[in-house]
């Protein structure tokens, strides 16, 4: 079994061993710190894990300002947008900052759905120049105070933003995200670093948000199940945007067991239309005999194994992972830092492959694979059905209830941003074609029980 990285070296040999396993590798169990939900959600929608903002006073000539209160929040956050909040900085000045459901949640229809990753994210245009001019706007029209409040957030963006530029939007950045910002904080301190103090490799490497409500299942963290030992620690990464230093981030982590507990609490939202029940239980026994030893089987009794299936198996695009050993940097300064020390560490251990999700929700979280590649079920599991280049509406999204997924359009060649590319590295739709095998009634039968996850 794979296990945190210590000292011991046979222990360590065996994680070398492996990091190239030759069949799936189950991840052990990884007890996390009890919390209280209700706690946890009050501090991820209205809580102070980023010091740093746009000052409030400023807020409806960046744009912000929305009345829609979908989270049903009071005080200042009712005018604002469901990913932002309203905090003080230390200084006293009140800004306004990004919140993790930037991220972690998505709008459905008139609501949001808190958990849910964000798929229709646009990262594909540089905003290196929105920077310069915020900054500059702020220049002319701040206060002392209201400069020194925002500028660790602005600090943070001028330096990160020339490296998150996607091919397409509906990918996201947050693991670009993390390796810039680590490279410009010291490992054990996180005292900003004016310049890179690792290098950056130049490819973005996207990835598809997964909902946290997977997370109560999972023995480790990340597609590839990289992450081990303290979930909080990964949770609050986030903090590495404008933290001063470990102290502060240390107070930010007494309120992450209670936000991984609200994290636990979540349950997918439930299928909204008429289900096939006959046909779902004919999918439920096709999927029992095809699917369920890597991505769990569901209802009473149900066991969820926690496997990670190396790329030779799984044969979807291999980028992500190998990004893992091709930058050890990385590796090398998370393990180093502050997030591995003390008595609930984190770490990260790197595997030449990926976990199999558990699949509840699944019904509502396209596009599938860890890159966003594949645009509904009906595509996934059938590999040869899958388009090259697909469009998508990012202005008035629609789903496709029946084959599962986002509605879309197939094109010749990349005219849009709007379009997803499968032939750039890292964005191949390639793999998972063990679907392939099945008759298209077994495939539809398959899809109609995946509703009911």
């Amino acid at each position: 079994m794979v296990v945190l990285l210590v000292a011991c070296a046979t222990s360590v040999q065996r994680q070398q061993a492996e990091q190239y396993s030759a069949k799936p590798v189950p991840i052990p169990p990884n007890p996390q710190q009890p919390g209280r939900p209700d706690t946890g959600y009050h501090y991820l929608v209205n809580g102070n894990y980023l010091k740093s903002g746009l000052p409030a006073s400023l807020i409806k000539r960046f744009g912000l300002a929305d009345t829609a209160n979908l989270l049903r929040r009071t005080g200042d956050n009712a005018s604002l947008p469901y990913d932002y909040t309203t905090i003080y900085a230390p200084n006293g000045v009140k800004v306004v900052a990004p919140n993790c459901l930037y991220c972690h949640a998505q709008k459905w229809g008139d609501s949001v759905v808190v958990g849910m990753g964000n798929s229709l994210s646009d990262y594909s245009m540089p905003t290196i120049g929105s920077m310069m001019l915020a900054n500059a706007f702020m220049n002319a029209t701040a206060s002392p105070a209201e400069k020194a409040a925002s500028a660790n957030l602005l600090r943070a963006g001028k330096a990160t933003a020339p490296y998150l530029v996607t091919a397409s939007k509906g990918v996201n950045i947050a693991d670009r995200l993390t390796a810039v910002l680590a490279a410009h904080r010291n490992p054990a301190s996180f005292v900003w670093q004016p310049t890179p103090q690792l290098s950056i490799p130049q490819q973005v490497v996207p990835t598809d948000v997964p909902a946290w409500w997977l997370l109560k299942k999972k023995n480790a963290m990340f597609y590839s199940g990289f992450g081990r030992g303290n979930f909080a620690r990964f949770l609050m990464a986030a903090n590495l945007l404008t933290v001063t230093d470990t102290s502060e981030a240390a107070e930010v982590l007494t309120h992450f067991n209670d936000v991984l507990a609200y994290l636990y609490s979540i349950e997918p939202p439930k299928y909204p239309h008429p289900i096939n029940q006959p046909l779902a239980a004919q999918g439920k026994a096709v999927f029992n005999a095809n699917c369920s030893k890597c991505h769990g089987s569901y209802g009473p009794g149900g066991t969820y194994p926690n496997l990670l299936i190396p790329t030779h198996i799984i044969k979807t695009d291999s980028t992500l992972v190998q990004s893992n050993f091709s930058t050890p940097q990385f590796l090398q300064w998370f393990n180093k830092s502050w997030f591995a020390m003390g008595t609930q560490p984190a770490a990260l251990v790197p595997f030449n492959g990926y976990i199999a999700p558990p699949l509840d929700g699944v019904w509502c979280t396209a596009p599938y694979l860890h890159n966003a590649s594949v645009p509904n079920l009906e595509t996934l599991l059938n590999s040869s059905s899958r388009p090259t280049f697909w469009a998508r509406n990012f202005e008035k999204p629609a789903y496709d209830y029946d084959k599962v997924g986002w509605q879309y359009t197939v094109s010749t060649k990349q005219y849009t941003r709007s379009t997803y590319n499968t032939t750039l590295p890292g964005y191949s739709n390639a793999g998972h074609y063990f679907g392939d095998k099945l008759t298209t009634a077994e495939r539809q039968a398959v899809i109609e029980y995946l509703k009911t996850l």
